[in-house]
C-alpha cells in the first residue's frame, strides 16, 4: 500500500513538474513572439533615413564591410553598398507600410550596374509582390523581407 502511494506521489510530482516546464516554454515563446512585434512596429515607425542606417548597422554586424550608406540624392536607386565575403552589393532599402513593388526591384538592378557591384538587393520592412518576386528572378536581384531583418537580428 505505502509503495503504491510512493508511486501515485511520484507521478503527480512529474506531472507537475512537466506542467511547470510546459508553462515556462510558453512564457517564453510568447516573450519573444512580443519582442519580435515590438520590433517590428518600431521598424515600422522609423523614417525612411534612419531605416537605411539601421539596415547598415545591421549589414555591419552580420559580417558585411565596408558598409557606406549613399548620398540621399542622385543615388540613382541605392541606399548601401556593401562587401562580404568578397561579393560587393548595391542595396536598396524600402521602408514601407504596404507590400514593396516592381519599381524597387529596377532601381536596384539599374544600381547594381551604375555602381558596378556584383549583387542588387532590396531590404524591406515588408513584403514583396508576387510581380516584383518575379522581376526580381528574373533580373537576379536579391529580395530581403521583414523575416530577413528579423533573421539577421537574431544571429
Amino acid at each position: 500500500m505505502a509503495e503504491l502511494q510512493t508511486s501515485t506521489q511520484l507521478l503527480l510530482l512529474a506531472a507537475v513538474i512537466a506542467g511547470l516546464i510546459l508553462i515556462v516554454t510558453a512564457g517564453v515563446l510568447l516573450c519573444r513572439q512580443f519582442r519580435k512585434n515590438a520590433r517590428a512596429r518600431e521598424l515600422d515607425g522609423m523614417d525612411g533615413f534612419d531605416f537605411e542606417y539601421y539596415c547598415a548597422d545591421l549589414l555591419a554586424a552580420n559580417g558585411f564591410v565596408e558598409v557606406q550608406v549613399t548620398q540621399s540624392s542622385g543615388d540613382y536607386g541605392i541606399d548601401i553598398l556593401a562587401e562580404k565575403d568578397g561579393v560587393t552589393y548595391a542595396i536598396q532599402c524600402k521602408r514601407y507600410t504596404g507590400l514593396v513593388g516592381v519599381k524597387a526591384v529596377q532601381e536596384a538592378y539599374a544600381g547594381r550596374d551604375y555602381y558596378d557591384r556584383m549583387v542588387g538587393a532590396v531590404l524591406t520592412n515588408q513584403y514583396f509582390t508576387k510581380p516584383a518576386a518575379e522581376a526580381a528572378r528574373k533580373l537576379k536581384i536579391l529580395l530581403w523581407d521583414r523575416d530577413y531583418i528579423q533573421a539577421m537580428e537574431e544571429e
